[in-house]
């Protein structure tokens, strides 16, 4: 009897790894990028500079922020984008691609109406626009991603996720450089409306991509009769409960509360309110609640009325409770584990909000700062998730995970290195690099990761409560990082924890340290030090984010491409 030999394991080349990346689906992707990660940096960056170049304060262009509230609380129309049609169009192109034109034509009208406008005499109208913008961006996010996760199935969320960061890191240094160009020569007029033009760029990917398969789920109303009138009455309160929510999520989130300045008698108790709201020490303390209580009255206004059933009552919970309840029935005793473990892996990265100050503390001129990080670190970034796209294709989800975590935390050590070194640009190039290489990897790992967990009869809703969620930790932890500098630095010259580091700081540059030490009353070598202990206290913090990567593959929560 003949024996048939057993098949070869397939070998993972280099070539299989990259092979991958070439396809119709992934210029798809790369363009769909492009437009999502255009819209938000032309919506308030690029516009702030604009409107800065007009003469108009730094209060006003404040305000413009309210633009990327949108973005911050998309997962409350998220389940109203699995669901509802667009006439006509959902029949001609389907459900995502219908959107994601819609929403790109609508992008592209309002840059070009903004590129018409005169700040200082149509401010109102362009702010409105830009609030629009947003929500059409935001949008066009939940559509992009919901397709991209659809239309990778469990083996190839790591090259569309790779795919489109690249487009999205592309157009930001696209939109953060080329409109100020063609400003510093022709007025931001044209720049504008050379940047509506881009967003053709987006239009191409959505004809390009191929419509994935999207099921709408019915609403089962059971025998409950309709009373147009009531039901009238109960919407009613039930959107207002709804903006009350947004309201509050979206001041805890982005740590703006001019949604509720005209709740204040005065503008000096706005004003107070204000500073601690935004205040560094102590603001998270009630964002973070406010985020809580916004979530909660989100619950509260799809539960059903207490022993009253109602046709609005189902259609809410249907909507937008099970998407959320889906995963945690699916994942069972581990969901909680999963979404500690995706707040955590980032934390170290999201710790370094004080990176701009430390620049400047070392004596970088800010032409210097913005040349290394907009054209330098760009690419850096994108060779990080080049390789972060590539680990995932050729060593795995799960070693990719471990690797992605101990780089980010480990990438941090780069800047208590920098520290010693001064005003040194090849030293800032250099832990600079470190830094967005590791961040980049670290970063498209856990969008694949993510993308991976998520339902796809769900994919909208789910998604966009994570990428709105996930970073909620490190905001909270992120608000003392100066504290524990200056903390730091006060008691190095005395002797406590940072004193250590003030060994390695004595060849620093006569800039470096020099006025920040001057104000704070310490030595130059006291606030290194102090600076040196925070970004080692970062890496550590990072470990946390090791621990849970392998202990969620040790519970089986993190699945390689093609596994059920």
């Amino acid at each position: 009897m003949t024996t048939t030999p057993s098949a070869q394991p397939e070998t993972k080349t280099l070539w299989r790894a990259v092979k991958p990346f070439f396809t119709r689906k992934t210029l798809a992707m790369i363009f769909l990028g492009f437009s999502a990660g255009l819209t938000l940096s032309l919506i308030f960056d690029t516009l702030s500079i604009w409107l800065r170049d007009e003469g108009l304060s730094l209060e006003v262009i404040a305000f413009f922020s309210l633009a990327t509230f949108a973005y911050s609380l998309k997962f409350m129309w998220a389940p109203l984008v699995d669901r509802v049609r667009i006439p006509g169009l959902t029949a001609l192109l389907g459900h995502r691609r219908s959107w994601m034109l819609i929403m790109q034509g609508a992008i592209l009208l309002g840059l070009w109406t903004i590129s018409g406008l005169n700040p200082q005499d149509h401010l109102m109208l362009m702010a409105l626009i830009a609030v629009l913008l947003g929500f059409l961006g935001a949008t066009q996010d939940i559509v992009i991603d919901a397709w991209r996760i659809e239309s990778a199935g469990s083996g190839g969320q790591a090259v569309l996720t790779t795919a489109y960061t690249w487009g999205a890191r592309v157009s930001t240094f696209v939109a953060g450089i080329l409109p100020l160009i063609i400003a510093e020569h022709y007025g931001w007029r044209p720049a504008y409306a050379l940047m509506a033009a881009m967003m053709l760029i987006g239009i191409t990917g959505t004809l390009l991509a191929r419509e994935g398969e999207h099921i709408l789920r019915p609403i089962h109303y059971g025998d409950l009769p309709p009373h147009p009138v009531t039901e009238a009455l109960e919407w009613g309160g039930r959107v207002l409960l709804m903006l009350l929510a947004a309201s509050l999520m979206g001041s805890g989130l982005t740590g703006n509360i001019s949604l509720f300045q005209y709740l204040f008698p005065t503008a000096d108790a706005y004003e107070a309110a204000k500073a601690v709201w935004t205040s560094r020490e102590t603001g998270i303390f009630l964002q973070f609640p406010a985020v809580l209580i916004g979530l909660g009255l989100l619950f509260a206004a799809c539960l059903p009325l207490p022993r009253t059933p109602t046709r609005p009552g189902a259609y809410l919970r249907q909507t937008f409770v099970e998407p959320m309840a889906d995963f945690l029935v699916r994942y069972e005793n581990l969901a909680w584990l999963i979404l500690a473990g995706i707040c955590v892996y980032r934390l170290s990265d999201f710790l370094l909000n004080i990176n701009g100050a430390f620049y400047r503390d070392l004596g970088f001129d800010l032409s210097v700062i913005g040349e290394v990080r907009k054209i330098f670190g760009v690419i850096m970034t994108i060779i990080g998730v080049t390789a972060g796209g590539l680990s995932m294709t050729r060593l795995g989800m799960k070693k990719s995970l471990i690797v992605g975590a101990f780089a980010c935390a480990a990438s941090n050590f780069a800047y208590a290195w920098l520290a010693t070194q001064g005003n040194s640009i090849p030293a800032f190039s250099i832990a600079l690099a470190i830094d967005n290489i590791s961040g980049g990897y670290a970063g498209v790992v856990l969008v694949a990761y993510m993308s991976s967990l998520i339902s796809e009869r769900f994919a909208a809703p789910q998604y966009a409560l994570l990428s709105s969620l996930y970073a909620l930790p490190g905001k909270l932890l992120a608000s003392q990082s100066g504290r524990i500098v200056e903390g730091a630095a006060r008691g190095a010259d005395q002797g406590n924890v940072a004193t250590p580091f003030m060994g390695y700081l004595h060849n620093l540059p006569a800039i470096s340290f020099a006025k920040p030490a001057e104000a704070l009353g310490v030595s130059r070598e006291a606030l290194g030090a102090g600076y040196m202990l925070f970004f080692t206290y970062t890496a550590l913090v990072g470990l946390i984010a090791v621990v849970l990567a392998i202990w969620l593959i040790r519970v089986g929560a993190v699945k390689e491409q093609g596994e059920a």
